[in-house]
C-alpha cells in the first residue's frame, strides 16, 4: 500500500522545467553607481585636448570711481592678464575588451554577448572617470582646493553650522553639496539632534536633502577612511566661474560624451578586440568655486529619550 501511494501521478517539477524557457535578466554589476557628480557638472568641448583658464592679473589694481558734481578728473585703468593660464590636458580611461567569435556566434540569444560585454565595461569606465574627478593628484576636486576655501570639522561630525562655513566661502551661486551617503546620513542625525531636519528637493526623479536650498548630493567615490571622510560644496559652469567638466568631440566610435568603441579585429586564437576610451578633464576656474569640509567623522550616533 505505501509503495502505490509513493508512485509518481503526475509530471514532475524538474522534468517539466526541460520544456521551460527562463526569462533571462542582462547581466547585473553591483559597482554601477548613479554617478550624479557628471549629470551635475556643466561639460564643455575642447579643441585639441587642452583647455587654457586666462585670469585678470591683480584685480584690485583696476580702478573707478563713482563721478560727483564736480570736474575731479577720472582715474585711467586697464585689465592686465597673467601671462600664461594654467592648462588642462584631457586624460583618458582605456581597456581593451576581449570577445572569442565562438561566444558571440553561438550564445548571444537572448542576450548580444558583445553588447552585454562592451556595456558593463562601459559602466565600469564610468566609474573610474567619477572616481578621477573627485580623487586625481593632478585635477581632482579634492586636489583643487586652495588652502583658504578648506574648512575643519568642529565636533567631527557634520553639523550644519560646519555646512553654513561652507557655504559662507563659496557664496556666489552655490550649486551642491558633494558627499558620501555616509556623511549625509551622518548630518542628517546632526540636523534631527538639533531639531532642524533639513527639506528634501526632487532631482532627476530622485529625492536629496538639502541645506539652505542646496542640495546634498551623495557619492561613493568621496572615500571612508578609519571613519572618516570630506565634503565638497561646488560652484559650476563657465559663466559662473566655478567648476567644468572637459571632453573631447567627435571622437571615431563616439558611443556617448568623449567616449568611443572602435573594433580592434580578430586574432588568430578567433578572438575579438574592442578599445573602450573615454577622455575627460575638469578645471577650476577660481579659487572660490569651491570648499572643503576635513576631517568629517560618519560614526556619531545618538541615544533619544
Amino acid at each position: 500500500m505505501a509503495e502505490n501511494q509513493q508512485n509518481q501521478t503526475a509530471l514532475g517539477n524538474v522534468a517539466a522545467r526541460t520544456l521551460a524557457n527562463a526569462t533571462k535578466t542582462v547581466p547585473m554589476l553591483s559597482t554601477i553607481s548613479p554617478r550624479w557628480l557628471v549629470h551635475l557638472m556643466h561639460w564643455l568641448p575642447v579643441e585639441a585636448g587642452i583647455y587654457r583658464v586666462n585670469k585678470a592679473k591683480d584685480p584690485s589694481a583696476i580702478e573707478v570711481d563713482c563721478s560727483a558734481k564736480d570736474e575731479r578728473e577720472l582715474p585711467a585703468t586697464f585689465v592686465d592678464y597673467e601671462e600664461w593660464g594654467r592648462e588642462y590636458v584631457l586624460n583618458a580611461v582605456n581597456t581593451v575588451v576581449d570577445v572569442h567569435t565562438r561566444v558571440s556566434d553561438l550564445y548571444s540569444s537572448p542576450h548580444n554577448q558583445i553588447k552585454e560585454q562592451l556595456r558593463l565595461t562601459i559602466e565600469v569606465v564610468k566609474e573610474r572617470q567619477e572616481s578621477e574627478l573627485i580623487n586625481n593628484k593632478e585635477y581632482g576636486l579634492l586636489n583643487n582646493v586652495v588652502d583658504s576655501q578648506k574648512v575643519k570639522s568642529r565636533t567631527g561630525a557634520p553639523t550644519p553650522d560646519d555646512l553654513d562655513e561652507l557655504l559662507a566661502k563659496v557664496w556666489k551661486e552655490p550649486a551642491f553639496f558633494l558627499a558620501h551617503p555616509k556623511a549625509i546620513a551622518a548630518f542628517g542625525r546632526e540636523c534631527t539632534r538639533r531639531g532642524v531636519p533639513p527639506p528634501t528637493v526632487s532631482l532627476f526623479g530622485t529625492q536629496f536633502l538639502t541645506w539652505r536650498g542646496v542640495p546634498l548630493i551623495p557619492t561613493d567615490k568621496l572615500r571612508v577612511t578609519n571613519g572618516k571622510t570630506n565634503i565638497l560644496l561646488l560652484r559650476v559652469g563657465e559663466s559662473r566661474q566655478g567648476v567644468v567638466g572637459l571632453y573631447q568631440p567627435n571622437l571615431p566610435g563616439q558611443q556617448t560624451m568623449g567616449l568611443s568603441v572602435r573594433f580592434m579585429g580578430i586574432n588568430h586564437k578567433a578572438i575579438a578586440s574592442y578599445l573602450v576610451s573615454l577622455y575627460c578633464s575638469l578645471a577650476v576656474l577660481t579659487d572660490d568655486a569651491i570648499a572643503v569640509l576635513e576631517n568629517v567623522s560618519v560614526g556619531n550616533y545618538y541615544d533619544y529619550k
